[in-house]
């Protein structure tokens, strides 16, 4: 057999294709950098992908929901895929990668081995399994967002388990430090059956659970995605990867059966549809960043002076033990909701163009039980794209980014939609400069908040935007409509469930019209199928005397809600 080598370039190079992945490589590439994204699986989205199919989790309490590039990769799906079915939601995320023009996909690409040159990756070396095609690849800046922190292999600080209580003064810690992390989960799918009633053959390799010996969960199928069907914290969740997969095969089909065929009929009018054939990975190796984010941290709520995303999600620590644990399997341990998290523990201390986002950032492993909800994985991807982007841009390094070009960072993350708890949005001079129709389209903040409302709301036929002392040139406006912040925009845990609706109180239709200096309104652009928060539209410069947009239609058929215009 012939293997092929082929040589591939990038300014940024992204491994990992999880939720944290796509969106660090999105980020990347639409702020200017040609990215590449590796990932080891034939679709993206990691847990959140129908091999895996868990749930993405978000920071809790009202108006906590992340935006920017998880939204819109949210509201893609519901829009193109309104079934909610996990296999169309791959191809939701596979299109939303697609769609970047300076972003190319490698799919079933494994890192194998990492090359450095003194504390500098210079390239990483992937095998393709399909095509049996060794890549070498190279680039000024990497983003590991693996999971397992594949780029340790450049000799990154890293660590895993638990920490000691003293060493960061952690009430939740153990009292010793241990090699134990979280347990990883094997998800399962039920339908409603309307079908004549059958008991569940178990497979002879599965385990047989009785009253007295399945350890005591939730055990009924409504609403439940068995999430408690967990093993391998007292493991190497890398190196025992394979081990763990067979024994939540047995836990799963057992578990099953044992409900299926229980004698109280709570199996009764359901059937298995779909068990997962890789479990959902937790926790594995940490990165050490210049900061390590503790629970102290969090439990303060965060504030750093240079925060980039935000968490909410409480500490959630699943038993080592898991499915064998006599007691809860996990412990919430409550968290304030948002917490900041601080760029210096998205890169590495000691690598000095290596970047990482999601589960593996530079936590304590109280905090990584918190920060590892995939809503939190976003986020943080997100802000090391464009961390990525403008080290590109400068010609430099991460750490530097965070010295020399922080503001920057925190000001593209914003006007790209990107919550940070304590920052408000600076307007564009050309709204600044005008006077609005509502002043709290030019607020700086792009939700609803617990100081109150920042949104208007408009019927068709209504209109909001900016009018001009003096003739200006416009070339573009930035709308952020309300897309219900309230919806998780999860998929489902149950096959068959009705489809779902665009948020009603997002504008579906609407029209941008600009005064000209005759004083006649004219019409620059007219959007008939919006499914977007975040709307940017751009045309040649005009000179105009003011601007407004006019809703036309939610897709709830009545009224919607705008938070900002910018003029640009």
């Amino acid at each position: 057999m012939v293997i092929a080598d082929r040589s591939m370039a990038f300014d940024v190079v992204v491994v990992g294709g999880g939720i944290a992945g796509l969106c660090a490589a999105v980020a990347a590439a639409r702020n200017g950098a040609r990215t590449g994204l590796i990932q080891d699986r034939p679709m993206l989205g990691g847990n959140a992908s129908s091999e895996i199919r868990m749930w993405i989790y978000n920071a809790r309490g009202e108006n906590r929901k992340e935006t920017g590039l998880l939204e819109e990769l949210q509201l893609d799906n519901i829009f193109y895929n309104p079934a909610m079915k996990y296999t169309l939601w791959d191809y939701a995320m596979y299109s939303f990668a697609k769609a970047e023009k300076n972003l190319t996909l490698l799919l079933n690409t494994a890192v194998e081995s990492c090359t450095t040159s003194g504390d500098v990756i210079t390239g990483i070396c992937g095998w393709n399994l399909i095509e049996y095609v060794r890549y070498h690849i190279t680039g000024k800046i990497f983003i590991d967002c693996s999971g397992d922190g594949i780029l340790r292999l450049s000799g990154a600080a890293a660590r895993r388990g638990r920490e000691a209580k003293n060493e960061f003064g952690e009430s939740y810690a153990p009292d010793t430090a241990d090699s134990c992390t979280l347990s990883s989960s094997i998800v399962m799918q039920l339908r409603r059956s309307g079908e004549a009633d059958r008991p569940f053959r178990v497979p002879e390799w599965a385990y047989v659970f009785t009253d007295e010996t399945i350890p005591p969960r939730s055990l009924h199928p409504e609403g439940n995605n068995f999430w408690w069907v967990s093993f391998g914290g007292v493991k190497d969740t890398l190196h025992d990867a394979e081990e763990i997969r067979e024994e939540l095969f047995k836990i799963a089909y057992g578990a099953w059966a044992y409900i299926k065929n229980h004698p109280d009929g709570r199996g009764k009018g359901w059937t298995l549809d779909w068990i997962g054939s890789l479990p959902g990975k937790r926790e594995s190796w940490r990165f050490e960043g210049d900061h390590i984010l503790t629970q102290c941290d969090i439990e303060a709520g965060g504030i750093f002076p240079d925060t980039v995303a935000h968490g909410g999600w409480n500490m959630d620590e699943h038993m080592p033990e898991a499915f064998y644990f006599k007691g809860k399997p996990s412990i919430l341990h409550p968290t304030p909701s948002p917490f900041g998290i601080p760029y210096r523990s998205l890169y590495s201390r000691n690598i000095r163009n290596l970047l990482f986002a999601g589960r593996q950032i530079s936590a304590s492993h109280m905090a990584q039980s918190s920060i590892r909800v995939m809503g939190t994985c976003a986020v943080t991807g997100q802000a090391a794209g464009t961390a990525a982007a403008l080290a590109v841009k400068y010609g430099t390094f991460p750490r530097e980014v965070g010295s020399a070009h922080l503001a920057e960072l925190r000001e593209t993350l914003l006007e790209d939609d990107q919550f940070i708890p304590g920052l408000r949005r600076t307007p564009s001079p050309l709204s600044l400069l005008g006077t609005p129709s509502h002043e709290t389209l030019r607020d700086g903040m792009d939700r609803d908040w617990d100081d109150g409302s920042h949104g208007i709301t408009l019927a068709p036929g209504d209109s909001c935007g900016y009018s001009f002392s003096d003739p200006v040139e416009i070339s573009g406006i930035r709308i952020v409509f309300d897309s219900d912040l309230s919806d998780n925009k999860r998929l489902s845990c149950e096959e068959g469930r009705p489809a779902r609706e665009m948020p009603g109180c997002l504008f579906r239709r609407f029209r941008v019209e600009i005064q000209n200096g005759d004083g006649a309104w004219v019409t620059v652009r007219e959007e008939t199928e919006n499914r977007h928060r975040l709307v940017r539209m751009h045309w040649p410069p005009v000179t105009a005397r003011a601007i407004r947009i006019l809703p036309l239609e939610a897709w709830g058929g009545n009224g919607g809600r705008i938070f900002s215009v910018d003029v640009l």
